[in-house]
């Protein structure tokens, strides 16, 4: 199995998905272990000292003015843990909460937190051991970071609360580490604390959903150029000199993606009765401009996870020069903000892509299409209904792309008066991405439908890889009508694990 190394300075993109989704084994380095044992002698020693240090030596939050006694100091770092894991709702997908427990062990790491490293072995071992706590949907305001999600996996490692074995049953997380030979913490000074502060949750699902969208914009592009061959568009607008005169990055890409796809087709050009048409429309000729600016704002956000991911989020932390400070890193806005940008692009994604789809289907704009690409219409009704459950998931996607990082509401007795609300921008985030992949697969399934309808016109060989591969995937082909969901959860499988991008890269090469 796979094996992921966490240092000092920070994880990969690559080592979130290979714990989250891959189940990777982790480890600590030496040099992390030396880390951690430094940054426990630093906090020893102020905790010893009878002057207050915040998360050291007093309350949290509002109630950070009590100076606690060193009697009373391992029962305050437990009653956070107990306190703070109030979430509420349904349980979030293993793979989040494996995500949210690998970037808080990669910040504990680094030696700004004062964890001792007996409890960083012990958060390596519950990744290790396949038991994930039960994380609820609702309970983060992303500031002080997750602190409801993180808190009950710190929870789990006190052995206590609720948590999913390796086998997919949940039961007390006291058994499953007791049946695993994991020993509960103790916690000590700061430790509590150190578990709770950070950005992590929405860390780590923003790093998911750029795995994903990656994926769906190389899809969107193909999806695309079908639906441009199947109307008999122009591929002479995909031209490199032309998005060379407006030099946005993802823009040229998404082009070269489509021009590539659409090489060799016989369907572009032509024009049905002879009758050219000078342009297409904007959801055809547009497609490259606005995949484009989502892959830039995609590449925007890469940047910020990527210096999310170096980073050691926590308040207080410990200071190279043996400070213990007290800041405000916590805060989720760099995050919540891509994530909320993210979920814009995703939106106007799907609505390009279900204006293509609705042209597909409408007989006055199609080009020679059949209605609805109906078998016989008006006793079939063909892909009608396929393209309302399409419009619905864009409508959908419309509202999720209302900012939730745009929202701020007062807690902790007015201590921490504005929050990031990052948390719930991740969530809605990872709604508006599975809604995408579905609304490319009603595309893809008009498209192929459409393609395989121009008798006599030769497809482009990338686009016929597709045909063919969508086709052995279970998606049938035209024909009368038949109960439809199961033909649209094949394509929607068949976009959603990338063998379209696959099935086109058989021909195109690697695409973009």
């Amino acid at each position: 199995m796979h094996t992921v190394v966490v240092g000092t300075t920070g994880v990969t993109a690559r080592d979130v998905l290979a714990v989250a989704r891959g189940g990777a084994r982790v480890e600590l380095s030496d040099e992390a272990l030396a880390a951690l044992a430094a940054a426990r002698e630093i906090v020893d020693a102020l905790a010893a000292k009878p002057d207050p240090v915040y998360g050291v030596s007093t309350g949290f939050g509002a109630l950070a003015t009590r100076h606690i006694s060193p009697d009373l100091r391992a029962r305050l770092q437990r009653n956070i843990v107990r306190s703070h894991a109030a979430g509420m709702g349904p349980r979030v997908e293993r793979e989040v909460v494996r995500a949210l427990m690998f970037l808080r062990l990669k910040t504990v790491c680094s030696g700004r937190t004062g964890v001792r490293p007996e409890v960083a072995r012990t958060m390596a071992d519950v990744l290790n051991a396949g038991i994930t706590p039960v994380v609820h949907e609702y309970g983060s305001l992303g500031c002080s970071g997750d602190l409801a999600p993180l808190s009950h996996c710190a929870l789990a490692l006190l052995g206590e609360g609720d948590a999913e074995g390796p086998d997919g049953t949940v039961r007390p997380a006291g058994e499953l580490l007791a049946e695993h030979g994991i020993r509960p913490v103790e916690l000590r000074e700061k430790e509590g604390l150190a578990l709770l502060n950070g950005t992590d949750g929405m860390l780590g699902m923003l790093v998911m959903a750029l795995a994903d969208l990656d994926r769906l914009f190389t899809s969107v592009d193909i999806t695309a150029a079908l639906t441009l061959e199947a109307l008999l568009g122009t591929d002479r607008v995909l031209a490199p000199e032309l998005h060379d005169v407006r030099p946005h990055p993802g823009q040229a890409a998404s082009a070269a993606n489509m021009l590539a796809v659409l090489k060799g087709s016989g369907l572009t050009g032509h024009h049905q009765d002879d009758a050219p048409r000078v342009q297409d429309a904007y959801s055809v000729r547009c497609a490259p401009q606005v995949a484009g600016a989502g892959r830039d704002t995609l590449a925007h956000a890469r940047l910020v996870a990527d210096r999310e991911l170096a980073a050691a989020v926590d308040n207080p932390v410990v200071l190279p020069d043996g400070r213990v400070e007290s800041n405000g890193n916590f805060h989720g806005a760099p995050v919540a903000y891509v994530l909320d940008f993210l979920a814009i692009a995703a939106a106007d994604l799907g609505s390009i892509a279900e204006r293509r789809t609705d042209r597909l289907l409408d007989k006055n704009r199609s080009h020679g299409l059949p209605p609805f690409l109906a078998d016989d219409p008006g006793v079939d009704s063909g892909l009608m209904i396929a393209q309302y459950t399409q419009a619905a998931l864009v409508s959908e996607m419309k509202r999720l792309a209302v900012p939730a990082s745009a929202d701020s509401i007062p807690s902790s007795a007015m201590q921490e008066d504005h929050v990031s609300m990052g948390w719930s921008a991740a969530r809605k985030l990872r709604t508006a991405v599975d809604h995408l992949t579905r609304v490319l697969a009603v595309e893809l399934y008009a498209a192929a439908r459409a393609l395989e309808l121009r008798e006599g016109l030769l497809p482009a060989p990338a686009s016929r890889a597709v045909l063919a591969a969508v086709r052995e995937a279970g998606v049938e082909g035209a024909g009368p009508d038949r109960f439809l969901a199961p033909d649209l959860a094949a394509a929607e499988a068949f976009v959603r694990d990338g063998r379209l991008v696959a099935a086109a890269e058989t021909v195109t090469g690697p695409l973009m």
